[in-house]
């Protein structure tokens, strides 16, 4: 909104008008539209130069009429920046893959800005707004052994104060706010949950500060705290759990994968657990974008932990917890380092006697069900059940819908000859094998899903009932939502156990009911 309240910026997709009907999901633009016009009078403000995949937001400048434009080439993690000065004219600041990831305006005219150049882990820099020049930049906050945390939508990251900075660190999966002062010296932080993560961090007046933390055995809960002195206070903003986690154990352990990488995984473990390789075991990953998987609180675990599941989750290369390398030794030609980590992290497991192959289940949705369908065909003798929510397995025609374009600068695509080779070899869809034994899936989709075509699921199910050479079942479960982002809380559940039957069954667990 402009500060006057008189109107607004906006983004807009091609109208038929425009162009093509097949570009209506593509050349998104800037527009401006006044309160009490029409919306034909709307006035183009910029985009006509954007990529084809552009991805928009804007942000205005609280005491100023300033307005950013943070655009992505797609959901690959490249950006660029374009600044409109008061006066309406419209200035680049940065350029796709030059590393600027995020962009947020500082106290009076200073504009404060994530850099990855040369520095994977992320460092903070400050420019005045009149200069706008990367050269000029100062450094605020350099480049530490944990990654400073970017974010595409919202400011939510990062606190720009008069006298201290306030910021959310990736620690490998748990994240934290630590706290600046204007020189980059490191000051005493809010006082925190151990594995937990932060997803957001806002200002409240003065001094004071809330940040959103949880953990896999703590709900949600904002926590307010003093940016000079570090005290920390939950407030009443906290979410009431329904079930008790005092008894499970967070550890982390790390696996090696096939090129010597470490690889994180976070272990939920119930009391009393022994590790005599007969546990059931439940084993998550996602590993893509960028996008970093802090713990987060799922009340419905404890269902599994109780009748005695280990619970892992793997923090994969592709993601974002330890910065851009991290991300990128996961993405396009490299994709096969994820599916490795996750293999080395499951085999880790099993030789420290957690559990075994035939009480091991993986469940991954969406860029985390691609994960499974490549654990499923690259080693279908590794675990006894696949559950895989909204997953891609046709590698070779994700880009031919609307929303797979958008993938491309993240996975690769089949007009260039070495990524069409990379896709290929990985693909889940062309990998399955006639006569092989596979193990017991469970394939979900959405048949309103806009992100990932449900002929995904309906294809590879079809592809593997014909396939295998066992007994065990290749299931395909169809709901209405798209993505699982619109399902309402009844369909939630009734999935939920859907998906819990589906383990116990195959992994030979008999339900034992539990005193309250």
């Amino acid at each position: 909104w402009t500060r006057d309240g008189a109107g607004f910026f906006y983004t807009r997709y091609s109208r038929a008008q425009d162009g093509a009907a097949a570009e209506r999901d593509f050349y998104q633009q800037v527009y401006f539209h006044r309160l009490g016009t029409k919306v034909a009078q709307d006035r183009y403000e910029i985009g006509k130069k954007f990529p084809r995949i552009a991805e928009v937001v804007l942000q205005g400048h609280a005491n100023l009429d300033y307005l950013m434009a943070t655009v992505q080439y797609g959901d690959g993690g490249h950006f660029a920046h374009f600044l409109r000065a008061p006066d309406g004219k419209w200035k680049q600041f940065s350029d796709y893959g030059d590393g600027v990831v995020q962009c947020v305006f500082g106290p009076k005219k200073s504009l404060y800005f994530i850099s990855l150049r040369d520095t994977p882990r992320g460092q903070l820099l400050r420019v005045s707004l009149d200069q706008l020049d990367q050269e000029r930049a100062q450094v605020v906050i350099g480049q530490g052994e944990d990654t400073l945390v970017p974010l595409f939508r919202g400011t939510s990251n990062l606190l720009i104060g008069p006298s201290r900075i306030a910021a959310i660190y990736q620690m490998g999966g748990p994240a934290e706010v630590r706290v600046f002062n204007h020189q980059g010296k490191r000051l005493k932080g809010p006082r925190q949950q151990p594995f937990s993560g932060v997803s957001s961090l806002l200002k409240i007046s003065g001094r004071k500060a809330l940040f959103l933390s949880q953990s896999y055995t703590a709900a949600p809960a904002w926590f307010k705290f003093d940016l000079l002195s570090g005290k920390t206070q939950k407030t009443r903003l906290s979410s009431t759990s329904p079930v008790d986690f005092s008894t499970v154990k967070t550890v982390r352990e790390f696996a090696i994968s096939k090129d010597g990488t470490r690889v994180p995984i976070l272990l939920l473990l119930p009391k009393g657990l022994q590790r005599q390789g007969r546990n059931p075991c439940l084993v998550t990953g996602y590993g893509g974008y960028g996008v970093n998987r802090s713990p987060r609180y799922k009340a419905h675990k404890k269902a599994l932990l109780e009748q005695g599941f280990v619970i892992a989750h793997v923090i994969l290369r592709g993601g974002g917890e330890y910065g851009d390398t991290w991300h990128r030794q996961g993405a396009i030609t490299y994709k096969q380092n994820v599916f490795d980590d996750f293999a080395a992290a499951i085999q880790h497991l099993i030789a420290r006697k957690y559990t075994s192959s035939d009480h091991l289940a993986i469940e991954g949705g969406s860029n985390g069900g691609l994960l499974m369908g490549a654990i499923l065909t690259q080693h279908p003798k590794l675990v006894r059940a696949i559950v895989s929510h909204v997953g891609i397995y046709d590698m070779l025609r994700v880009e031919l819908s609307p929303n797979g374009q958008y993938n491309v600068p993240e996975f690769g695509t089949v007009t260039e000859v070495t990524e069409f080779k990379a896709l290929y070899a990985y693909s889940p869809y062309h990998r399955v094998i006639d006569g092989t034994d596979y193990p017991a899936t469970l394939m979900l989709t959405g048949e309103e899903d806009p992100r990932v075509d449900p002929m995904h699921s309906r294809k590879m199910v079809a592809r593997l009932q014909a396939a295998t050479g066992g007994s065990a079942p290749i299931l395909l479960r169809t709901g209405g939502s798209g993505h699982g982002l619109s399902t309402p809380l009844s369909g939630q559940i009734l999935e939920i156990v859907d998906v819990h039957s589906f383990l116990f069954h195959h992994l030979g667990v008999k339900y034992q009911p539990v005193a309250d």
